[in-house]
């Protein structure tokens, strides 16, 4: 047998303990699998004396995670902290400059820094690996990048956010509101005590611009996707969703267009029968769309100690067996500019709904407002109670271009009779 992969691992919390474990745990079955032993050869975290009932035994303690990153008893960096800046991004340039391999968990840092990374690690000879940045325990970068790989990929969309699938889930069954099931989400430990990163759509946006890159071969581009999150979603609206055979879900959306690389992070609703609709709770799910496979779906737990350190140790298996490929599936000196499609030129039908005063002339004035827009409505839903009430009113468009869309909804925004700003949410169909 070869020798020995020697893998130091910076950060001992939930994602970290878990690959702690697994190593220790499957240490003949990786070693058989990979050809060779891994060994858990240094570990680093804030505090030493803390109490974690990890099998760590004489494995050597670094206080600082950063020279550890370049020690000459380590082969591969494991990043298990976390955060765009800071720590983790100088225990990742310090590991690919010293010649280590690193793998990640990191998905704000890919985001961001993903494409510089990539060309460090390719000038020093060394693998950068973050399937676990993107889905937890489903393997889609690997199926993105290799899998797929003779397919031209047109579409990457799908549910990323465990916690964002779990409130919405939780709102359809038990018809509440968001605040109520956040709350709830917050005291089960499915969301964050700041959920603004899962609920506002960044943590989705940070996994769809890494698949985007992945997909179909662009520089890392955060700042171009649009972000929309899910505060505005009420119950009503779910109710009407089911009404009209849709169920709403938030999704990252990326294709490939003719104006540039497409995208987007909002609320959708998605018609019944399509391959997210099902998807509940806190699974993730990711469908590709390739020129010869069609459609492949993948599903699975998106994040938690045993999906994520699973997607860790398989990084770590790849590098053992020598599989030095590109991090985003070409060279990253030939990743292209990803030049973002705009928005405005966006075409799909949308459901709007309306907090309206219930008196005559209500509809003509909106109709009015949307045909200056050039917004035809296919059909619209108005059940009142008596003059001078406040009512919904909900309408689904044809399909129009988003500018003449958001022109439309300012419009109506002004309307004396509007009392509440316009929400608007986007009928996609795979």
């Amino acid at each position: 047998m070869s020798e020995a992969l020697r893998i130091g691992l910076a950060g001992l919390g939930t994602v970290g303990g878990g690959v702690v474990e697994i190593l220790d745990r499957h240490k003949d079955l990786l070693a058989a699998r990979c050809g060779r032993p891994l060994v858990l050869a240094g570990v680093s975290a804030r505090t030493k004396t803390r109490e974690r009932n990890l099998p760590l035994g004489k494995v050597k303690w670094f206080d600082n995670p950063v020279k550890m990153a370049s020690d000459p008893g380590i082969d591969v960096v494991v990043e298990a902290i976390g955060g765009e800046e800071g720590i983790a991004k100088r225990i990742a340039e310090t590991a690919l400059k010293a010649g280590k391999h690193l793998v990640t968990a990191n998905k704000a840092m890919i985001a961001h820094q993903g494409t510089r990374l990539a060309k460090l690690a390719e000038k020093n000879g060394v693998a950068l690996r973050f399937e676990a940045a993107v889905a937890g325990g489903v393997p889609i970068i690997k199926a993105l990048r290799e899998g797929l790989a003779a397919n031209r990929l047109v579409e990457v969309y799908g549910i990323l956010n465990g916690t964002c699938n779990y409130i919405l889930t939780q709102m359809e069954d038990t018809e509440r509101d968001f605040d109520e099931v956040l709350a709830e989400a917050q005291a089960l430990g499915f969301a964050e005590a700041d959920p603004s990163f899962d609920i506002d759509g960044i943590d989705t946006a940070h996994k769809l611009a890494i698949l985007a890159s992945v997909a179909f071969g662009v520089e890392v581009n955060f700042a171009g996707i649009h972000i929309e999150g899910l505060r505005r979603i009420s119950s009503e609206d779910i109710t009407y969703a089911r009404e009209l055979g849709y169920r709403i879900k938030l999704l990252g959306i990326t294709r490939r267009g003719a104006l540039g690389i497409e995208q987007r992070v909002h609320p959708c609703m998605v018609e019944i029968g399509s391959p997210v609709a099902h998807v509940e709770g806190v699974f993730n799910a990711i469908v590709a769309e390739g020129d010869a496979v069609e459609h492949a779906v993948f599903e699975g737990p998106g994040a938690g100690r045993g999906p994520t350190a699973s997607a860790i140790v398989a990084d770590i298996i790849d590098i053992a067996r020598g599989d030095l490929s590109p991090a985003f599936s070409v060279p990253a000196r030939m990743l292209k500019r990803s030049v973002p499609y705009p928005m405005a030129e966006r075409r799909g039908a949308n459901y709007v709904r309306l907090r309206v005063v219930d008196e005559p002339g209500v509809i003509a004035r909106v109709a009015a407002a949307l045909r200056d827009a050039d917004v035809s409505i296919e059909s619209i839903i108005q059940r009142g109670r008596a003059e001078g009430d406040l009512v919904s009113m909900v309408m689904v468009t044809h399909e129009v271009r988003e500018g003449s869309m958001v022109q439309a909804l300012g419009r109506i925004g002004r309307l004396k009779t509007v009392v509440e700003p316009p929400t608007m949410i986007r009928i996609v169909t795979f």
